[in-house]
């Protein structure tokens, strides 16, 4: 098996906001090869009757939030306005643009755009105007880009990654894979990096 860092995201996963601004940081100082699979953790909590923050845990949501802020503060990111909109509406259409862009080798640039205006401009991802300031920003034909992420082929991508995720023991997102490890959590990021950095 190749030694690379494979990133499981999903977009629509609150705590992926703290990975998504500075993961691509992260892996410009590393000399590692990485692999993104943009997934579905939503298909896969459902299936595990998990809902991590449904409106009945009011004390767990709002310690969500603030340890969000606490952490950006951390890592110098913007942060963000909260509570963001959330769960997502179009949760699906976020993360098949995103297999298309990981597909055509921006990702990282579409992740961090999509959720920046997410969480700091409120503008939800996977919505119409999310999309569209995003498809601006990274100089993308919006109509175009939703078009194609609407493919058979990109949905069964999507698919296949969802598969592969539930395979490969992945319950939550961010997390990050080397070899048969796993590392849930943006948290867990370095640890990853470090990991594969130790194996010889």
């Amino acid at each position: 098996m190749t030694k690379s860092l494979t990133c499981w995201i999903s977009i629509g996963s609150t705590y992926t906001y703290l990975t998504s601004q500075r993961l691509m940081d992260v892996l410009q100082k590393q000399s590692i090869d990485v692999v993104i699979k943009p997934f579905s953790v939503r298909e896969i909590m459902k299936e595990m009757e998990n809902i991590p923050f449904p409106p009945s845990k009011v004390e767990k949501v709002n310690y969500m939030w603030r340890d969000i802020e606490r952490r950006a503060l951390k890592y110098a990111l913007s942060v963000p306005k909260t509570p963001a909109p959330y769960p997502l509406k179009e949760f699906d259409r976020a993360n098949l643009v995103g297999v298309l862009a990981a597909n055509e080798g921006w990702y990282l640039e579409y992740l961090k755009t999509t959720y920046r205006l997410w969480f700091v401009d409120r503008l939800e991802a996977g919505s119409e105007e999310n999309l569209r300031k995003t498809s601006s920003i990274l100089k993308k034909d919006f109509n175009d880009l939703v078009l194609r992420s609407k493919s058979e082929e990109i949905y069964r991508h999507y698919k296949e990654n969802t598969k592969e995720a539930r395979a490969n023991g992945i319950f939550g997102a961010p997390s990050f894979q080397v070899l048969d490890e796993i590392f849930w959590g943006d948290d867990r990021l370095e640890d990853a990096v470090e990991f594969l950095n130790s194996i010889k």
